[in-house]
């Protein structure tokens, strides 16, 4: 583990038995149920795995490659539900990995492979091609580091997925989503079908919350999309067609000249759901 990166640590949850959250600091990285894969604590998880499910029919192989693993909630998610998915996880963090495998052990036949690599780097050594589904889902105290929301990472995204492969990202942000409209900025670029969504209270400017976004060269399951956002227990509403529009006007993609994280949390323990 690098000096500069917050400890992780694996902490039983009260409330269910054998269930974890994955603490970073003061940031509650993941939450993972063993025994039901399924169930998916964190509402941005749950949008994800939505469109993970709409990607192809119920039960069909992906590969997927995931950039940030901690308690590998989506990796477990998608063996589940669509067994001999072949499956890649970029996480840098190696004692942490360790830690879960030892105390939330993967199954013998998952086909989840987990490198010690970051994300830069990760996908710089992917083949071209490769990917059905590329998530980005990496957080370093509490902050998506600059180097995976650049023009010139996201353009290597590209180039490792498929051309009906579809990239999807959880970032956080706040009124009046400065970081975020570059980030959208940066994917408009690289796929001309994309979409965002958050929970109403974060895009009213309430909150610092999760922004979901997808970027496909294909159509997105927009409808469908929005049908299940709109009927979840925290609702998200999808931001699409002219309010997409006025989000991306005027704003440029971030570069690796430019780079920057996303706006840090501010006071006691977080967790973006």
């Amino acid at each position: 583990m690098t000096e500069d990166r917050p400890r992780s640590e694996l902490v039983p949850d009260r409330d269910v038995a054998g269930a974890f959250v994955v603490r970073t600091g003061e940031t509650e990285q993941s939450w993972v149920d063993p025994e039901d894969p399924t169930r998916l604590e964190f509402d941005y998880v749950q949008r994800i795995a939505d469109a993970l499910d709409a990607c192809a029919p119920a039960g069909e192989r992906l590969r997927v490659v995931h950039i940030g693993g901690a308690g590998m909630t989506l990796p477990r998610y998608v063996a589940h539900t669509r067994p001999r998915s072949a499956q890649i996880v970029l996480e840098p963090d190696a004692e942490l990995t360790q830690v879960v495998r030892e105390r939330l052990p993967l199954g013998r036949h998952s086909g989840i492979k987990v490198r010690a690599v970051d994300g830069l780097n990760g996908i710089a050594a992917m083949p071209a091609d490769y990917a059905d589904v590329v998530v980005l889902d990496a957080f370093v105290g509490g902050q998506v580091p600059p180097e995976l929301t650049t023009t010139e990472f996201l353009a290597d995204v590209a180039r490792v997925l498929t051309p009906a492969g579809t990239f999807m990202a959880n970032l956080t942000d706040l009124a009046p989503f400065d970081y975020g409209r570059r980030v959208l900025a940066g994917i408009a670029e690289h796929w001309p079908h994309r979409l965002v969504s958050s929970e109403p209270a974060t895009l009213k400017g309430r909150r610092l919350g999760n922004l979901v976004m997808l970027g496909s060269a294909r159509p997105l399951p927009v409808e469908v999309l929005s049908r299940k956002a709109a009927g979840s227990a925290f609702p998200y509403r999808l931001v699409v067609g002219d309010a997409l529009a006025k989000w991306l006007r005027g704003q440029r993609p971030f570069t690796v000249a430019d780079a920057a994280p996303s706006p840090e949390p501010r006071g006691g323990l977080t967790h973006f759901s």
